[in-house]
């Protein structure tokens, strides 16, 4: 599910340009399906290429290497039967785009009719209306290679699982780098995370979640990824059917815009916990797992034949290895991921790629979809900032 954003720093939340909705469409609770869209092979080596310029990191040579080799197809790759990309269909302006939603940034980001046509070409845009544009802001989002996109704002209507918003900032793409023209299933980006990190200039713009949050039963949304099948985004409600045992709550560092929290240690397969204190973001927006070196050897550690390898810039394993479940300990309760998840992707007909990953070059740990995709996750700002944490149903 790739999608970007920028960290660049903003002033807190007191002095944001808000959306105001103008009449919001009151309903206490929600929730909105994803789809299966288009197909594309999987590959390791672009995901974390995609990773580090999301948070505005330098790629690696033997990563971009890796990458580029795989785009052009001198590297073997099977693709998985059913390896779909999930989104969701959104209503902006009137027109149903199909738009990932993104908890590691707070862009809401669309591709539109300012575009040059060459550039909208196999995407659904937004309709820009010259009495709907907030004159004066402007929006981009850069990264590391020079690659982005950029463009105006408008004030439009905004519907989200019935949940509608009459004024909401809409950033509509002038001009998008070849990165996201290629991805056709994707028409933009909704982001979840705070709005302080919105990169609306001069002052950033109110996220949709902040916008429409005062309306619903509960200020959280609870997200549901799936392996192998679409998942939910709950808005204003907590669903007991997604989750076994208690939800564990732990407090949000929202100091940075994002939703940033500290697990207390992990575990592999069987093994008894080890206690390390994991400063991490949850990002649903990013596929893989990223955490500290010694945690990624010492996992990639109990499996034979895997190695760090430089031709693909990370660990990759025989596909045909028994991989161990991998574990963290977040607020004293220990959450799982089956060891089928740490299988991301084929290299070729025998390599496979590992879903754990070291953050040596991201400078941060980065709980993605390979994780979350065994957990029903809360993002809460009901009493304060907190992420809740369940094993899913």
């Amino acid at each position: 599910m790739p999608s970007f954003s920028s960290i660049a720093a903003f002033t807190g939340l007191a002095s944001l340009a808000l959306a105001t909705p103008v009449d919001l469409q009151k309903r206490s609770e929600f929730s909105i399906k994803q789809v299966a869209h288009g197909s594309k092979v999987k590959s390791g080596p672009i995901s974390m290429q995609k990773t580090l310029l999301k948070y505005s990191k330098p790629v690696p040579e033997k990563v971009a290497a890796a990458a580029a080799a795989a785009a052009s197809g001198s590297v073997e790759a099977s693709p998985e039967q059913y390896d779909s990309e999930y989104l969701c269909p959104v209503s902006v302006g009137g027109t149903t785009l199909m738009l990932d939603f993104d908890t590691g940034s707070a862009d809401l980001w669309v591709f539109s009719s300012l575009m040059p046509k060459s550039e909208q070409s196999g995407h659904a845009v937004y309709s820009a209306s010259s009495t709907k544009v907030e004159s004066g802001k402007t929006w981009k989002i850069s990264y590391g290679d020079g690659s982005g996109a950029s463009g105006k704002v408008y004030a439009d209507k905004v519907v989200i699982g019935g949940v509608t918003a009459t004024s909401q900032a809409v950033e509509a793409a002038t001009s998008v780098s070849s990165q996201f023209q290629q991805d056709t299933n994707n028409d933009g980006l909704v982001g979840l995370a705070f709005s302080s990190i919105n990169t609306v200039s001069p002052t950033p713009a109110t996220t949709f979640f902040d916008t429409v949050k005062s309306s619903l039963a509960q200020a959280l949304f609870a997200v549901t990824l799936k392996s192998g099948t679409p998942g939910t985004y709950d808005f204003g409600y907590i669903d007991d059917s997604k989750y076994t045992g208690d939800i564990t709550y732990v407090d949000v560092d929202d100091s940075q815009g994002f939703w940033e929290f500290t697990a207390d240690g992990y575990a592999i397969g069987g093994g008894s916990a080890e206690s390390s204190s994991i400063d991490a973001i949850a990002d649903t927006g990013t596929s893989l797992l990223y955490l500290d070196p010694s945690i990624v050897e010492a996992y990639w550690g109990q499996v034979d034949g895997a190695q760090l390898d430089n031709s693909q810039g990370g660990y990759t394993f025989p596909c045909d290895a028994d991989l161990p479940d991998f574990s963290l300990v977040i607020g004293g309760s220990t959450q799982t991921a089956p060891g089928a998840y740490m299988n991301f992707a084929p290299v070729d007909s025998s390599t496979c790629f590992g879903g754990l990953q070291e953050n040596t070059d991201i400078g941060l740990s980065i709980v993605g979809d390979v994780f979350l995709k065994s957990q029903y996750v809360v993002f809460s700002m009901e009493s304060g900032n907190q992420l809740g944490w369940a094993q899913q149903a």
